[in-house]
């Protein structure tokens, strides 16, 4: 387990690191929200699961709370299901 407050250089990282992450995440949610097609959409979902997943692990770094790790990985193999579903939805409609 890694302690924050044993390393002032690990503290300030992290510290940048969530700020930078919550940062780029308010942007993308900006972004989804005037997003001009369903495809810019659908990139910045997965942005912003991307940030999130940053965010868990730089909690974890943090705390050293490893369960969270779990959290991380399913997000993450959601994230990629729903790709391959929009990708099957974007096919079938670009048939038609």
């Amino acid at each position: 387990m890694i302690e924050i407050t044993n390393s002032p250089v690990l503290t300030v990282a992290i510290y940048i690191s969530f700020f930078s992450l919550t940062i780029s995440l308010f942007m993308g949610m900006y972004r989804l929200l005037i997003g001009p097609t369903l495809p810019d959409r659908m990139i910045v979902l997965d942005l912003i699961a991307s940030l999130s997943i940053g965010l868990i692990i730089t909690y974890i770094l943090a705390t050293g709370q490893t369960i969270y790790l779990n959290v991380a990985v399913a997000i993450a193999l959601l994230v990629f299901m729903g790709n391959i579903a929009f990708a099957k939805f974007l096919i079938r409609r670009i048939k038609k």
